[in-house]
């Protein structure tokens, strides 16, 4: 019988990162070690029941994730997808952008085949890394019979693209769904499913993909900013940023997007200027509960890093 093909796609991260210590898990410095090297060195992969492939798309702290990574990325994960012995991908990234890439991709391509995010929060060099189990619980994830869609899986905990935040700076189990709660758990290799797998029609595949491909460079795509409420903020920020020739605007509001009057009457304009405007809310849980007759429409439940990813492939359609 012929084995499932799992491939594993490589970015980067703290989990291909190293240090000068084994005891140093802050000083390292990420996107050292290709990804060949890190499966190479899991045991566990060699009697693996899938055949694993291996390609490097990127090595990059993903703290410098940019579109050109992202263009690449998608363009390879849309072409493996496509071919018929492929059961699933694994895509090795760092902590810090993960929520955006996952999103990135699931809104791009919806895909009918799991893609799954795993990562690091300790390097390769350390005495007990924790990227080599989050690799074998990712694969275990992408080669599940039925599961579809992007996710991230960290600590044995998996997340849906929609969901999955970073919200530690530190501890190992870093990511939180919210009050989505989580897609289920890996223990010991095997699947605990508490419930349905990712799915986004949002329409926007085929046009997006397109001009994503032919704008590799990342240099054409349409530049869409966050600002945020807070106590005491102004018009300045937002006037700035029309100003230099911003497309777009997400806006973190307080509490349920609520927006200091100032900031509010700013991004107006900026709306009656010809700019999208988007309303988030910077509160870790919940969404913007929209009231009717509000001038600025909200991110249908997404924090604002991942409304900016819809904002951007709304624009380059």
């Amino acid at each position: 019988m012929k084995k499932k093909k799992i491939v594993i796609l490589g970015t980067g991260g703290t989990i291909a990162g190293t240090a000068a210590s084994a005891f140093d898990h802050t000083g390292y410095t990420a996107a050292q070690v290709g990804i060949e090297q890190l499966v190479a060195v899991i045991p566990a992969f060699a009697g693996s029941a899938c055949e694993l492939l291996t390609e490097q798309v990127a090595q990059v702290d993903s703290k410098d994730m940019s579109f050109a990574v992202w263009a690449r990325l998608a363009v390879r994960v849309n072409h493996f997808l496509a071919q018929a012995d492929v059961q699933g991908l694994v895509i090795t990234h760092g902590t810090d952008t993960l929520e955006e890439t996952a999103w990135f991709l699931q809104a791009l391509l919806d895909p009918g085949k799991p893609v799954v995010l795993t990562c690091a929060m300790r390097p390769a060099t350390a005495l007990a890394p924790d990227g080599p189990q989050n690799m074998l619980d990712a694969v275990a994830l992408a080669s599940h019979p039925g599961a579809r869609g992007v996710l991230a899986v960290c600590a044995g905990v998996i997340h849906s693209a929609r969901d999955v935040q970073k919200v530690h700076t530190y501890r190992l189990d870093a990511f939180s769904s919210g009050d989505a709660g989580p897609v289920g758990y890996v223990e010991e290799g095997r699947l605990r499913l508490l419930r349905n797998w990712p799915e986004t029609h949002t329409g926007q595949a085929s046009t997006a993909m397109k001009n994503i491909a032919l704008q590799d460079d990342g240099h054409n795509w349409p530049r869409v900013e966050i600002v945020m409420n807070y106590a005491g903020a102004g018009a300045a920020v937002v006037q700035a940023l029309v100003a230099s020739g911003v497309q777009g605007l997400v806006v973190a509001g307080t509490g349920n997007g609520t927006l200091h009057h100032a900031l509010e009457a700013a991004l107006l304009q900026a709306q009656a200027a010809g700019v999208r405007v988007v309303r988030a809310t910077r509160c870790l849980e919940g969404r913007v509960l929209p009231k009717a007759g509000n001038a600025i429409p909200d991110s249908q439940g997404l924090s604002p890093v991942k409304a900016r990813v819809n904002l951007l492939l709304e624009l380059i359609t």
